[in-house]
């Protein structure tokens, strides 16, 4: 065996199936990606992306995991918090009991401060605590169920809030009307910027997509200074797309967000965004697979 026919040798069809599924990209395309990366998952969706654009970011969008997504806010609307309760099923999201326990993590966050996610687990509730009182609520629904993340604001300007169909949550520390502060929530759900603006996105997320648009531009063939212009104009198009403050307002797209705060003397300090199952991979189950290695004794 030569060495190409090792390397095509060392993918496997489970390599090509995960690639595909984070990419959805055509089997053969993923196959010729990972062969050309010798079997280097990343490198391999890195070359899908130059060769076939956004179309290789699709599963970043996907959302799998069943739950809900609470915020609770204090009275005088200085403190809040954004919690998500995962659930196996759409069926349990919907269940009375399920709903009340969401809503009563998102109040205890708020009023108790936990550190993380195990200090809450540690807080009364109940006849007990949280972690006895998810346990029992997983006994009565017969259906496991996790507190995944919160996170909570406090501060002496005002909090916003807005949560959609249960599913997405957000909260936001601003300055401004309240109306201001319910439009930005209601554009942060719809819009779902990764950050404030530049300074807030990671220099490496930066780095990842200045490799992938110097490797698309260099395939034009145009000269260096163009190229480099290429380059620097869709690092900016990125930019523009994930920054809150240059997003197009939602309410009014000829203005951005930027823009129609200062129109209303208004600021914003930090945000969370919450969507339910965001970055969790459900497993896929094929019950013919299953049966066939069932079958031959696998």
């Amino acid at each position: 065996m030569d060495y190409l026919e090792k390397r095509v040798a060392q993918i496997t069809a489970s390599m090509v199936k995960e690639l595909r599924a984070k990419t959805d990209a055509p089997m053969m395309e993923c196959k010729k990606a990972l062969t050309e990366a010798d079997g280097d998952l990343a490198r391999a969706e890195e070359i899908l992306r130059v060769k076939l654009g956004n179309k290789a970011s699709k599963a970043a969008s996907r959302v799998t995991a069943e739950g809900l997504i609470a915020v609770h806010m204090a009275d005088d609307g200085k403190q809040g918090a954004v919690v998500e309760v995962n659930c196996e099923t759409d069926f349990v999201a919907k269940n009375e009991d399920f709903i009340a326990f969401t809503d009563a993590i998102a109040k205890l966050v708020t009023t108790a401060a936990p550190a993380d996610v195990a200090a809450l687990g540690e807080l009364p509730m109940g006849d007990g605590t949280v972690e006895s009182t998810r346990a029992a609520l997983v006994g009565k629904v017969g259906e496991n169920m996790s507190i995944r993340r919160f996170e909570r604001f406090e501060t002496n300007n005002q909090l916003s809030s807005y949560v959609h169909g249960g599913r997405i949550g957000v909260l936001v520390d601003f300055d401004g009307s309240p109306e201001v502060g319910k439009d930005l929530a209601m554009h942060i759900a719809a819009s779902r910027p990764r950050a404030i603006d530049r300074n807030g996105v990671p220099a490496s997320e930066i780095d990842a997509e200045r490799s992938v648009a110097e490797k698309k531009a260099a395939e034009s063939g145009k000269p260096a200074e163009i190229v480099a212009k290429m380059v620097e104009g869709g690092i900016q198009k990125y930019l523009k797309e994930i920054t809150l403050l240059s997003q197009p307002f939602v309410k009014n797209d000829k203005q951005s967000v930027q823009e129609m705060l200062k129109e209303n003397n208004a600021s914003v300090n930090q945000f969370a965004l919450y969507v339910v199952g965001e970055g969790i991979e459900r497993k896929s189950e094929d019950f013919a697979a299953e049966v066939a290695a069932a079958a031959s004794g696998q």
